[in-house]
């Protein structure tokens, strides 16, 4: 694990790369896109029932980009789909391999990492896959973000998909820290619960802290991407967690891994 120290050095020199006016532009772009976000139900299928007068969810996305320790530059993008209907069989994988120059700063991922996104979710439509996913989760926030604006939501305006923000670490916003929530967590009238609402200070609600396991220790933080209400992407999001992540997150994070291990030793 990186120290903070280091952390926060990288965190520096990317905004010496990224100049005020680079930033400028950025946030720019991310004020006009977070307009179109829609955080109802925008789509026309059901959650799996036994009705089956309408088109039920099946197939899940999730995306992941990891990065490479030997050269930091080098990412992969992993887009895989997972059939809910089939005990979450893997029925699509793809990937990109690329050296980037984006350089990371905070509250400015989507930047780096949508666009590598984008393209494998346009290659697959390109295909007419039939596994095209009707729901995608992302390795990041939506709504629960600085900005209000994170990657899960930047990804679903632009590839126009329904999207769920999964966040492994809480954003200070609004008043909301780590250390709150735990507290929350452990309240006496809370031990039984799998969920706490994230209500900022503002009387805003954020998303939701949520034990997606019972072993889980540490929670999940659960936020709109995109075209879907918070209530529908908690349900979406406990029906594909066998452990802590939900599948489509640890599965995408799983093989990006692989497959670019494999494409530095040129098996690939």
């Amino acid at each position: 694990m990186e120290g903070v120290n280091e952390k926060e050095n990288e965190e520096v020199e990317a905004q010496k790369h990224s100049g005020p006016s680079e930033l400028g532009k950025w946030a720019e772009i991310q004020d006009m896109l977070k307009k179109r976000v829609i955080t109802e139900d925008d789509f026309p299928w059901r959650l799996p029932s036994s009705q089956a007068q309408h088109q039920q969810l099946r197939y899940v996305g999730g995306v992941d980009v990891c990065f490479s320790k030997e050269e930091p530059s080098m990412a992969c993008g992993s887009l895989v789909v997972l059939d809910l209907h089939h005990a979450l069989r893997l029925v699509h994988q793809c990937y990109t391999v690329l050296t980037l120059d984006v350089p990371y700063v905070p509250g400015f991922l989507a930047f780096r990492e949508a666009p590598i996104l984008v393209h494998l979710l346009e290659k697959m439509k390109s295909t007419a896959s039939p596994f095209y996913p009707q729901v995608l989760m992302v390795d990041g926030n939506g709504l629960l973000h600085p900005r209000g604006f994170g990657l899960a939501s930047h990804l679903g305006v632009l590839a126009n998909l329904p999207t769920i923000g999964i966040g492994k670490n809480l954003h200070h916003v609004d008043g909301l820290t780590r250390s709150g929530v735990k507290e929350l967590f452990e309240a006496e009238e809370n031990r039984t619960k799998d969920l706490i609402t994230l209500r900022g200070s503002s009387g805003f609600i954020w998303g939701v802290a949520m034990r997606s396991t019972q072993s889980s220790l540490k929670p999940l933080f659960v936020s709109i991407g995109h075209r879907i209400s918070l209530d529908t992407a908690i349900k979406v999001v406990k029906m594909t967690c066998k452990f802590r992540v939900p599948e489509p997150i640890r599965q995408a994070d799983i093989r990006s891994r692989e497959h670019l291990h494999k494409h530095q030793i040129g098996s690939i």
